[in-house]
């Protein structure tokens, strides 16, 4: 759905985007990961033809950013970090002259679709609110909507959650999710990795304008390390039996470090995933109940940790 080659950026001797490549598949939720001052939005005002690149392109559903733009911005929904909002103007009103804007002339059909933004967004309850009054949270719903109201194949949200508490961003997720499910394919910018570790599955990380690594988070994660973290729960009522499970387990192959907090053991395991079951048997052998067990690879924020150094342009 998206395919960057070769993006490039100068702003006179400064280089903000450097020969940037990466792939979206439709219908995903895609990660543009790095921290402040790595060329984030200037990429992104590339991809939504706000900005020419300099060398490189891009294309968008199959459009050319830079010779088609009229076409990608009919299928681009764009959310910036930064928006204005209107005094005197109500949630609808709102709607209403941004879906003008976007040339929705007929006035039952204009109605309808922002109806179904509204109710999509949970905005109805407050339809005849003035925008200035609302939250934070709110305005970033009533922003989405007003992204959706032509109802794009891609979404490029730069910085969605920022400034959002706990609870609106959890809500803020699951619409994500939920867009997901619809057929969107979601284009996110962020360097707050707790927002995206659950909902995204794939991502490039960029650091000094340069792209330094890009793929499936799984992929990412796997490459990254050999070692596997087992999790194993055991029903064990005695300290005892569970020091004695954890030195069965230490004398396994391949078995790098052991971890034990209560019924909860966390192993280090290097060997190959079929071979797992072979640490089971020690235990089923002295009558171990084992009630659970589980694997687990990098998480976004030691994936990020590992392979940036911390730069900036």
């Amino acid at each position: 759905m998206i395919r960057v080659r070769n993006l490039t950026k100068k702003f006179n001797k400064f280089c903000a985007v450097d020969k940037l490549s990466f792939d979206v598949d439709s219908s995903e939720i895609f990660g543009f990961i790095g921290p402040n001052g790595a060329g984030k939005t200037t990429t992104i005002r590339m991809l939504v033809t706000l900005l020419e690149p300099d060398e490189g392109t891009a294309w968008i559903d199959g459009f050319c950013v830079r010779r088609y733009p009229e076409k990608v911005r009919h299928v681009i929904g764009y959310m910036p970090d930064y928006y204005g909002v209107y005094d005197g103007v109500t949630v609808q009103e709102y709607l209403d002259f941004f879906a003008r804007s976007y040339r929705i002339y007929q006035r039952r059909q204009r109605r309808t679709i922002i109806e179904d933004c509204m109710a999509l967004t949970d905005l109805g309850k407050i339809r005849n609110k003035l925008v200035s009054t609302l939250s934070k949270g709110m305005k970033q719903r009533l922003c989405l909507a007003k992204t959706l109201l032509h109802d794009p194949k891609v979404l490029v949200l730069d910085e969605p959650a920022a400034g959002l508490d706990p609870r609106a961003r959890v809500e803020f997720r699951s619409l994500l999710k939920e867009l997901r499910d619809m057929g969107k394919t979601i284009f996110i910018s962020s360097h707050i990795l707790t927002e995206l570790s659950d909902i995204v599955t794939s991502l490039v990380i960029v650091e000094k304008g340069k792209g330094v690594v890009n793929g499936k988070l799984d992929d990412i994660s796997q490459a990254l390390s050999k070692n596997v973290n087992l999790n194993i729960k055991l029903e064990l009522h005695t300290p005892e039996r569970v020091a004695e499970s954890i030195h069965l387990l230490e004398g396994q192959d391949n078995v790098h470090s052991v971890k034990g907090d209560g019924k909860l053991i966390d192993i280090e395991y290097g060997g190959e995933q079929g071979e797992i079951y072979k640490l089971m048997k020690p235990l089923l052998e002295v009558d171990v109940p084992i009630v659970e067990l589980s694997s687990s690879t990098h998480n976004l924020e030691e994936i990020f940790m590992q392979l940036t150094q911390g730069e900036v342009s």
